[in-house]
């Protein structure tokens, strides 16, 4: 274990900042079962529709916490060949009202990259969470592009038709703490970057004169 002060120090804020980014989305979680039950508990002959969701819910949330506490334990990501389809639809489960509609535009459809499902997906959630929370009470538009860039990497670009990224705030979007959306906790996009370094990828803001862009490079299966 490193004994440097500083090292230390830095792995604290960073557990610290992860523990409370996995608060937030158990709440998102629990918020849906809490709902579920009761409803389930008004109509017990048709109860199944949300006895299912409750149960989806609930294997979200073990995952968030064995997926993210791994991350904040200093662990790599462990990567193996996922199609990007099935990471854009977990990451698209238990997202907050009012929802987006989404526009994706994978080349090809069956594009793999090499990564973990669980914490890719909680990179996209934390993209498409923001867009909807930028934009509401409106519903957002938030389309996906991704293909295999000429170094074999795979490229993915998230944009939203929200108002966009403030410019005082854009150089710094992706330190803890920092929000522009109403609800935010600002760990989001902090957590989102520590899982693209985990993959050996990158994330950006892309400049745009409307909405929001984030630009994501990670390795191909």
């Amino acid at each position: 274990m490193d004994d440097n002060p500083d090292a230390q120090r830095e792995r604290l804020v960073a557990i610290g900042e992860i523990a409370a980014e996995v608060a937030h989305e158990l709440r998102n979680a629990l918020q849906i079962v809490s709902a579920n039950v009761y409803l389930a508990r008004q109509n017990l002959a048709g109860s199944e529709p949300h006895l299912a969701k409750i149960e989806r819910s609930a294997r979200l949330a073990h995952g968030i916490v064995d997926d993210v506490m791994a991350l904040a334990r200093g662990e790599p990501a462990h990567a193996e060949q996922v199609p990007l389809v099935d990471i854009l639809l977990s990451a698209r489960e238990i997202l907050p009202e009012p929802g987006a509609e989404f526009d994706d535009q994978i080349v090809p459809p069956d594009l793999l990259v090499r990564a973990h499902l669980g914490l890719a997906s909680r990179l996209l959630h934390a993209l498409y969470e923001n867009a909807i929370r930028a934009t509401a009470p409106r519903r957002a538009r938030v389309t996906t592009r991704a293909e295999r860039a000429s170094d074999g990497r795979v490229t993915i670009v998230v944009a939203d038709d929200g108002p966009g990224v403030p410019p005082e705030i854009a150089a710094t979007l992706f330190e803890p703490l920092v929000t522009h959306t109403v609800g935010g906790t600002g760990l989001g996009l902090a957590l989102a970057r520590r899982i693209v370094v985990a993959h050996g990828g990158t994330i950006a803001l892309v400049p745009t004169e409307t909405g929001a862009s984030f630009r994501i490079e990670l390795p191909a299966a």
